[in-house]
């Protein structure tokens, strides 16, 4: 199977990139003196993408192949909503739908090791409380397989020798912890084996059989059991400290058990791939890379060792281990432009299905199959982007006030860099994207804010500010206790380099971003106000405080964690650091236009955090543009509702910055936006508004 780093149990946003918004404007408010002939220059030669193409459904998505290569699968829309489709390998011609989603779109699914059955997880309105379905590709009936209200269901493990039965992790007994249960995949029959009273995670080998327990120790770091029979043992047999938390992880065993796996940071910075004899406890070194983390592995499908293993720094590099899989990653150097990955494997290892991003061309899917030595394309993602105005991403080192070098990744409109050196012919307005997290990373490829807000006429500069994931442990740590400080400063310094090498004007700046990057707009516009022309927040808390005390129950174990990163509130000095790092007691030092985009079911950032700063800014009389989403939860999955945002962020940011934009049209009453207050500080919001209420 194919290995990509698993996210972090910390993670507080992923994903929400897609769905960044723009800010609002009101004329009693400080904006830039006659922006539009700036960001207008050159772009007539060059047609506006539309939203419809860069953020609606797309024509076809995350293709995979039966265990036995006799079926492709990929999500396409059904009426409208994106659904798993089934075709046979030699025919995709007749795909057919055989899932029947009519409200939010089906985002994550994967074949049953038996091949018999399709399944995915879906939630309720965004709540992430996601269960387990299954879909009988003989039949086409479809079962619930976790028939549980208020219910979030884990994938623990799967098997290549055992194909009737996997492993989850269900929080029904209590919603803090999930217990562990075998469910058989023929008679959805599911067997509590484990009962779990505080463990945050667990790990299981080929035969399915628990072999390992993971829970937070004292010292902020991890504590790893062995599981015998069900039984975990009393002391752990490894640990990490807190520096080691973020990359120091198990990364499964070979199918024999006798090898276990490691992305592993302990006694170096960044986290090596390292195997552990479990007998011995011994450990070698398979690969390590001063840069950056070594980020993904390629196993072999019937032993599970490693093959081939990826680095991501600035882009990401694959080192093959294996002999055949070197032949087989050269041959598609040779093959693809830009980027790729590979999306599912057959038992047999000869067939693959083989994701492909151009980076300036819509994404493809191929099947590759090895024993031909053929590569056939089986789609374009989104077909009406070719030939479409897209825009290349430049890589970047920047250098941080305090000497730390931060990854960044940078768009420039069409027409703007005539010698395509990734600097302006003459300045341009910028929008500052910051990702989620933070204990994520931005990465290179297509991205789809960047090249629409580039079409729109913007620089635009995602930095991988101190305690982003990614580039070792001291790049994290560095982060830690510094919300709104240094973590800030390197996003700053990031401004004052564009400004300095003629990218953006000094006044022409936005700031934007989803969850922490919606926190960190908030940041912006309270911390220093005078940066920013405008600022949009995506579902960012605004009081860390209120955060930390309603994060999702099943997030209890980590609590400890986030104490250590951001603040403890339960003590004196911890709970001063986060009200001090929180926007929301600085709300009276905001001066630029703001727009807020919420969804009112969000488990992670709770409407409250959006609610709580209009609050204040509207007792202060301070302009704000808020627009909720009773059916969205942490970031807005329905197109619909992310383009209606979408059409209010880019009229929002026409206004601030001066760049082009779709009307808004009837994006409003396709979507479910409730407009809180501040349309009349939005381009053609107001009319709108006025329209659907």
């Amino acid at each position: 199977m194919t290995m990509l780093r698993k996210a972090s149990l910390f993670a507080l946003a992923a994903g929400l990139m897609s769905a960044a918004p723009a800010a609002s404007q009101d004329s009693s408010m400080t904006s830039p003196a006659s922006p539009a002939s700036t960001a207008a220059q050159d772009l007539s030669a060059y047609p506006l993408i539309a939203r419809d193409a860069l953020f609606g459904n797309p024509t076809r998505a995350a293709a995979q192949i039966s265990p036995d290569g006799d079926y492709l699968t990929w999500l396409a829309p059904k009426d409208g909503v994106l659904n798993v489709w089934l075709a046979p390998a030699d025919s995709p011609d007749q795909a057919r739908a055989i899932t029947a989603s009519t409200d939010r779109p089906i985002r994550q699914y994967f074949w049953a090791p038996d091949g018999k059955s399709v399944l995915y997880v879906q939630d309720k309105g965004g709540d992430e409380n996601y269960l387990l379905y299954g879909v009988n590709v003989a039949t086409g009936e479809e079962t619930v397989l976790t028939p549980f209200e208020d219910t979030r269901v884990q994938l623990i493990g799967a098997s290549t020798t055992i194909r009737d039965a996997i492993l989850v992790g269900l929080n029904n007994r209590d919603a803090r912890f999930h217990d562990v249960y075998r469910l058989d995949l023929g008679t959805g029959e599911l067997t509590k084996l484990i009962e779990n009273n505080g463990y945050a995670g667990f790990m299981a080998d080929d035969n399915l059989d628990v072999r390992m327990a993971i829970r937070p120790n004292q010292d902020g770091g991890m504590d790893f059991f062995k599981v015998t029979d069900n039984e975990i043992a009393a002391e752990p047999f490894s640990a990490t400290a807190m520096e080691d938390s973020l990359t120091t992880n198990p990364a499964g065993f070979t199918t024999d058990g006798k090898t276990m796996y490691w992305y592993d940071s302990r006694g170096r910075n960044t986290a090596a791939l390292v195997a552990m004899d479990v007998d011995t406890g011994e450990t070698r070194v398979i690969a390590e890379d001063e840069r950056a983390d070594i980020g993904g592995s390629i196993r072999d499908q019937q032993t599970g060792e490693i093959e081939a293993y990826s680095v991501n720094y600035l882009k990401t590099e694959w080192t093959a281990t294996d002999p055949e899989i070197k032949a087989a990653l050269d041959f598609l150097d040779a093959e693809l432009e830009g980027q790729y990955g590979i999306q599912s494997r057959t038992d047999d290892d000869r067939k693959w299905i083989v994701g492909n991003d151009p980076v300036v061309a819509p994404g493809a899917a191929y099947l590759y199959d090895r024993d031909a030595g053929t590569l056939t394309q089986l789609y374009v993602g989104r077909p009406e982007l070719e030939g479409a105005p897209l825009v290349p991403m430049h890589t970047r080192e920047l250098t941080s006030r305090d000497g730390l070098t931060l990854p960044t990744y940078l768009t420039l409109p069409p027409g703007s860099d005539a010698d395509m050196d990734g600097i302006p012919d003459s300045p341009v307005p910028m929008v500052l994207l910051v990702h989620g997290g933070p204990w994520a990373r931005d990465g290179y490829g297509y991205n789809s804010s960047h090249q629409w807000l580039a079409n729109r006429g913007y620089a635009v500069m995602s930095v991988n500010f101190r305690g982003s994931t990614g580039f070792g442990k001291d790049f994290i740590n560095a982060g830690n206790l510094e919300w709104s400080k240094k973590m800030h400063d390197d996003l700053i310094d990031a401004v004052e380099w564009a400004v300095g090498e003629g990218i953006a004007p000094r006044d022409q700046v936005a700031i934007m971003g989803g969850s922490y990057g919606g926190y960190a707009t908030l940041v912006g516009l309270t911390f220093t106000p005078e940066t920013f022309a405008c600022g949009v927040d995506i579902v960012g808390p605004s009081n860390l405080e209120t955060l930390l005390s309603t994060i999702p129950p099943y997030w209890a174990p980590l609590i400890s964690q986030f104490h250590d990163r951001m603040g403890n509130p339960n003590t004196p000095e911890g709970l001063a650091l986060i009200k001090e790092a929180s926007p929301l007691y600085k709300a009276d030092r905001i001066v630029k236009p703001l727009l807020i985009g919420q969804g009112a079911n969000d488990p992670r950032v709770n409407q409250a955090e959006s609610d709580q700063i209009v609050a204040a800014m509207e007792e202060r009389g301070i302009p704000v543009t808020y627009v909720v989403y009773p059916d969205e939860g942490h970031g807005f999955a329905k197109p619909t509702n992310n383009i209606a945002f979408n059409a209010i962020t880019e009229n929002f940011l026409a206004s601030c910055l001066g760049g082009r934009a779709e009307p808004i049209g009837d994006t409003l009453g396709a979507s479910t936006a409730e407009i809180v207050t501040g349309a009349e500080y939005v381009d053609g919001l107001d009319v709108e508004a006025e329209a659907e209420g």
